[in-house]
């Protein structure tokens, strides 16, 4: 059925006869006639029983492909015919064929009239076509005419003036072209003059004028030739970028942003900035060491343009270090003010754009570069802490490259106010507090610090050793902030500073760096300025003219080249400046010693070339602590180590003695016991050392310890027409004090220094430590008292005088002139040793107190040794003892007489009944074993039984058994 459809298709509408002549010879099997047609027609025959006939066809007969219908019903027939099959067949075949032959018969039918329109529409057109042939033809023939009566010159002349015109506009073509041609010799003078927005103007508008000319074959050589020649000046352009990293110049600067506006590439010159600037820090700091390890290093053949720049700076010397910091900081400050102006450049750009453009048709325009300024402004606030980043990591390199342990001091802190210097920038570059930087300095002065501070602890045990404790004289004005090591911290108040000059630093430290330094300059070149006042400033020379005879023993031994010339001067004068004009003879400076000493009696500091050393070192610690106050905790121990080791070295060397217990006058307190065992096992290393805890100490705590110092043997303390000593004991006490009363006055600046979880250290450092110090005049002085009275010598006259007597006595024994002319001895050797040394008050009460007590403890003592007494001995005792006070009261200012009591109690005890003295024995246990025994035994040994003497001497017992 779909080969007839599609052969009706192909055919189109024919009549029914046509139709069925055109059927291929294969189809066209037999054609009904037309009565069979009709009969067809005619026949009623069911639609439905109809198409089932057509459904039952084979596909076959449906199929596109064409095959013979013959052979293929004879293939189908059986091997045996049967004739009545056949024939059954063949009536199904014809049904078949009868019910498509009607199908397609009534299509035709049905199709016919649809034939006969197309085919009066097909006629219309072809009469059209004809018409339109006619008219064609006339038309050609009216050209042909009109050809034949137009003339030829007027057609000419039209085309000459039209050939003229485009002949003109070629001209001008080539012209341009020509102009487009040698446009690159001017680009190249523009480019060499830094013209960067001209030339680029200029490329721009060749390009533009070569687009208009594209349709010339050699354009497009020039236009390869243009993108080039930009291609080229966006390279010079970028290495024109790259310089403003490292010297800003603002004309420059603004040249190379307008020109990369014209390349509407603002936001790519941003990106390339940073870029540049993050190789500018690298490239520099890289060039500035690799420049010192060259010159160190000579002629050897290392690599070092092939390093790391980390392994490279491990290779800069001590000597080269600080020339190089200083040069690497002034490098990374030319680069960081670049930026910095950089940014300010783009701020007053953005305020002179902020008016927005009234023309409509500018508006995105205006859009478009209001986005690439907030492009800019967000990039350059986020590159501030990459770039700082950046110089961090670079300046950490360079300070761990080295060990700083064994610089000297002003060089170490050189460094650290270099480094201080370099916070501050970042601090005002991008507020950073620059914790890369602190951590590196941290680690490095940690390091320094401990090797310096264990330096000099063994300078100082060398000081000890050799110090001779003579007076240091200075003026009764002296304070330490005269001493450069504290100029840091009374800068303002000290009268070396005129007030012009304070206000001028004041409105400078008001000023930022940049502002500082915005026309020219580095903050860094001003360190070695600063390091040459500094040595104008220390300290003076003397008030009088210096001897070399006179300097102090320890001054041979020094070596420190940390202690200035005016240490191994005899007087330090810390008001004038004056240097010695002449040098005068040893009485001449005796005498003037003495008048010094008549002018300053009452307020010159006692101290020593040693104890100036020590707080000279205290001012350097303090220096270092407020230039890196994270290790603030670290330089206050280690200052108080050196408090420690002088007091235990004045301890040791004056004041340590057997006899303080067995006094009985509680001469060391616990707090200051305490003190001094602590100093001992923290800080004293005791070289024979118990073999029970020798090999509990480590090499590490040996190395933190430092050995017990040594008198120097040129003190001689065993000399009685000196006081044995009280010269060079008052010196090292009164020192001692002194140096006590500086680091009071420095309490309240260490405590805001230290971190708030260390200051119990703080406190407990001065409450148990500091306070201590006037504490050690008790023992160091007591020693003096019990050898300058001759003790013994009285305890034997004493034996030798007769109590028992039976009158009452009017005149004193002798031993009490011989002890009064022992104190009167004593006063007057005490006044030959103040005319050396100036003995304060407190220091002349103790001794006095030391030596009236020990009297009176003696007088008791040779009243505890008597063997018979009577009352009218007893009398004689009381006169003896207020003949002495009578006496003593002239000699001494101190009142209460000490011990007063101890003795006039002793004395009236002898009076007390036997009730009344075992009371007096559990009240009074002042009083040694003996001597109450004595009171028992001689004084009531008569007047009591047996069993009552043996009652009082056994809780006479058992007040001493808690002793034992």
């Amino acid at each position: 059925m779909q080969k007839i459809k599609s052969l009706m298709t192909r055919q189109g509408p024919k009549s029914p006869q046509e139709s069925l002549s055109d059927l291929s010879p294969v189809e066209n099997v037999r054609i009904p006639s037309k009565e069979e047609l009709r009969e067809m027609r005619e026949q009623p025959i069911d639609p439905q029983a109809e198409q089932e006939i057509i459904n039952s066809i084979e596909e076959v007969y449906f199929s596109n492909d064409s095959f013979d219908i013959v052979e293929h019903e004879l293939e189908k027939l059986p091997p045996v015919l049967n004739l009545q099959d056949i024939e059954e067949y063949r009536d199904k075949l014809k049904k078949q064929q009868a019910a498509v032959s009607k199908k397609v018969a009534d299509l035709i039918l049905e199709k016919q009239p649809s034939y006969v329109k197309e085919l009066d529409r097909v006629t219309s057109l072809q009469a059209n076509l004809q018409l339109g042939a006619v008219i064609c033809t006339n038309a050609r023939r009216q050209l042909g005419f009109a050809k034949e009566g137009f003339t030829q010159a007027s057609l000419g002349l039209l085309a000459n003036q039209r050939k003229r015109h485009l002949l003109t506009g070629l001209l001008k073509s080539l012209r341009t072209i020509k102009t487009l041609q040698r446009t690159d010799v001017r680009l190249s003078e523009m480019l060499e003059e830094e013209d960067y927005p001209g030339a680029i103007q200029l490329c721009l508008e060749c390009q533009k004028a070569a687009s208009t000319f594209k349709h010339y074959s050699c354009i497009s050589e020039l236009n390869s030739k243009l993108q080039d020649t930009l291609e080229q000046i966006e390279e010079q352009l970028d290495v024109a970028l790259s310089k403003t990293c490292k010297s800003f110049d603002i004309n420059h600067y603004t040249k190379v942003q307008q020109a990369y506006t014209l390349l509407g590439k603002t936001q790519t010159a941003m990106d390339q900035l940073h870029m540049h600037f993050t190789q500018a820090i690298h490239n520099t700091v890289f060039q500035v060491v690799l420049g010192y390890v060259e010159l160190c290093a000579g002629n050897a053949d290392t690599k070092f343009q092939k390093m790391q720049y980390k392994d490279l700076c491990t290779h800069i010397t001590p000597d080269s270090y600080i020339p190089c910091l200083s040069d690497l900081c002034k490098a990374l400050w030319e680069v960081v003010l670049s930026y910095h102006r950089t940014m300010e450049w783009h701020e007053e750009y953005d305020n002179e754009e902020t008016v927005p453009a009234s023309d409509g048709n500018s508006m995105g325009g205006t859009e478009e570069s209001n986005f690439d300024r907030s492009y800019v402004r967000k990039k350059l606030e986020h590159g501030l802490t990459r770039i700082w980043q950046d110089v961090q990591l670079k300046a950490k390199a360079y300070l761990l490259g080295t060990d700083m342990s064994n610089f000297k001091y002003d060089d170490f802190i050189f460094v650290l106010d270099v480094i201080n210097r370099l916070m501050l920038v970042g601090e005002e570059f991008c507020g950073s507090k620059s914790e890369v930087l602190q951590e590196s300095i941290k680690k490095q002065s940690v390091n320094y610090f401990k090797n310096y501070h264990r330096t000099r602890l063994e300078e100082l045990r060398m000081f000890l050793e050799n110090e001779t404790w003579e007076l240091c004289p200075v003026k009764s004005n002296f304070s330490i902030v005269q001493l450069h090591e504290f100029k840091f911290m009374g800068q303002s108040r000290s009268p070396s500073v005129s007030p012009s000059k304070h206000s001028a630093t004041t409105s400078t430290a008001a000023v930022s760096l940049f502002e500082q330094y915005h026309n020219g300059g580095n903050p860094f070149e001003m360190q070695t300025e600063s390091k040459d006042e500094e040595t104008e400033d220390v300290l003076a020379s003397n008030g009088y003219e210096s001897d070399e005879l006179e300097k102090c023993a320890y001054q041979d031994y020094d070596s420190d080249s940390d202690v200035p010339e005016e240490l191994k001067r005899d007087y330090v004068d810390e008001q004038t400046g004056d240097a010695p004009v002449k040098s005068v003879s040893r009485d001449t400076l005796r005498s003037r010693k003495k008048s010094d000493y008549s002018l300053n009696k009452v307020n010159a500091p006692i101290l020593t070339n040693t104890t100036l050393n020590i707080i000279r070192l205290v001012g350097k610690y303090l220096q270092m602590m407020n230039i890196l106050k994270p290790i603030a905790f670290d330089v206050i121990h280690c200052m108080s180590q050196l408090f420690d080791y002088y007091l235990y070295a004045v301890y040791t060397f004056f004041g340590r003695n057997d006899m303080y217990e067995s006094s009985g006058l509680g001469l060391i307190s616990s707090r200051l016991r305490t003190t001094l065992n602590r100093i001992q096992e923290s800080l004293i290393y005791l070289e024979a050392v118990p073999e029970t805890t020798g090999s509990h100490v480590t090499a590490e705590e040996r190395k933190e310890k430092v050995p017990s110092p040594h008198l120097s043997q040129l003190v001689v303390l065993t000399a009685s027409g000196t006081l044995y000593g009280l010269a060079e004991r008052v010196v090292a006490t009164e020192s001692l004090v002194f140096l006590a009363e500086q680091f009071e006055c420095l309490q309240t600046h260490l405590d805001t220094m230290i971190p708030a979880a260390k200051k119990p250290f703080l406190q407990q450092f001065y409450s148990q430590t500091v306070s201590t110090a006037s504490e050690l005049r008790k023992p160091i002085y007591w020693i003096v008292a019990a050898k300058a009275i001759d003790y013994e010598q009285m305890l034997l006259l004493m034996a030798g005088v007769k109590w028992d007597i039976k009158e009452i006595m009017s005149q004193h024994n002798i031993y009490v002139d011989v002890l009064l002319k022992e104190f009167e001895q004593f006063s007057k050797r005490l006044g030959d040793v103040s005319r050396q040394v100036r003995i304060p008050l407190p220091v002349s009460n103790v001794l006095w107190e030391h030596c009236i007590r020990l009297a009176n403890r003696t007088l008791v003592e040779g009243y505890a040794n008597v063997k018979k007494c009577s009352n009218e001995g007893r009398a004689l005792m009381q006169l003896d003892f207020q003949q002495f006070l009578m006496k003593l009261e002239k000699l001494t200012d101190i009142r209460p007489i000490p011990d007063k009591e101890f003795v006039e109690t002793y004395i009236k005890a002898y009076y007390l009944t036997e009730n009344d003295m075992e009371q007096f024995i559990k009240n009074h246990r002042e009083y040694s074993t003996k001597q109450l025994t004595n009171l028992v035994t001689v004084c009531l040994g008569s007047h009591i039984n047996k069993k009552a003497r043996q009652k009082l001497l056994a809780a006479i017992d058992d007040i001493d058994r808690p002793k034992r």
